[in-house]
């Protein structure tokens, strides 16, 4: 399917790794003009090189700190600069270093960290992206939210409140800038082999006997601590979801906004 994303400018913040990644490589792959936004400048270059291997038309690494409005300002500048409007915004940044803990042992500096990524990253960016968006013929703007806002587990209670937050933002920017053809909507990952999840399984001790590379392992660790099983029996793979959101962040998705997109492998929830 011709998705209308030839040419089209698009801004995937947190988009150096994981599900960011895929979802740029996906822009990517049709032809896109794709801008990667994240701190970490040898993450940038590998990743846009890797965009325009894909088939970028067009590609621009943005160096920036997702928890200062000035440093993102800066970067939107250097978009509206290169390209002077902007097609999709796709907001992927996700607190789950922080943001995995029982209510217990998160204090009010894990809070604050975890809702600085997870919600108020994205408000950031939509801020700074907004003149661009409302240049450009058509706009769309994508959440990244998380499956666990409707499937709760006592150890993400941070991460999901934080991501439940984003995804009633995202409710409410669709009601508000639905009048000017600025769609928003979240798309919900389950379990996923992200990279926060891979480094996660990483720090497991060795009896635990997990690879942190194999979805099957995933799934069987995500059971046992999260409680969040998948019809499917493994986790997905971020490849699986960057289509997914390159459809709602499309010029082909044309009437749908205020939705909450759930990828999670098959579940009652």
């Amino acid at each position: 399917m011709d998705l209308g994303l030839g040419g089209a400018a698009v801004v995937v913040s947190g988009g150096t790794k994981g599900m960011g990644r895929a979802a740029a490589e996906r822009f990517a792959a049709d032809g896109a003009r794709v801008a990667v936004l994240g701190r970490g400048r040898e993450a940038l270059d590998d990743t846009v090189a890797a965009l325009t291997a894909a088939g970028a038309a067009d590609t621009l690494a943005l160096q920036a700190d997702l928890t200062d409005q000035a440093s993102i300002a800066a970067a939107f500048a250097e978009v509206d600069a290169r390209w002077g409007e902007l097609n999709t915004l796709v907001n992927a940044a996700g607190p789950v270093e922080v943001g995995v803990a029982p209510f217990e042992m998160l204090d009010d500096d894990a809070w604050h960290a975890t809702f600085d990524i997870g919600t108020l990253s994205a408000i950031r960016c939509v801020r700074a992206a907004l003149p661009l968006l409302r240049k450009a013929e058509w706009a769309r703007v994508v959440n990244v939210s998380a499956h666990s806002t409707r499937r709760q587990s006592p150890a993400l209670v941070a991460y999901t409140a934080s991501k439940a937050a984003l995804t009633s933002l995202s409710k409410n920017l669709a009601q508000s800038l639905a009048p000017e053809g600025i769609l928003v909507n979240t798309v919900s990952p389950g379990s996923f082999l992200s990279a926060g999840m891979k480094g996660y399984l990483a720090a497991l001790p060795p009896e635990r006997n997990v690879d942190p590379n194999n979805l099957y392992d995933a799934m069987r660790v995500i059971k046992e601590d999260f409680d969040h099983p998948a019809y499917m029996g493994r986790a997905g793979d971020p490849s699986e979801i960057g289509p997914v959101i390159a459809f709602v962040g499309s010029k082909v998705n044309s009437y749908m906004t205020g939705a909450d997109i759930n990828v999670d492998g098959g579940s009652d929830f």
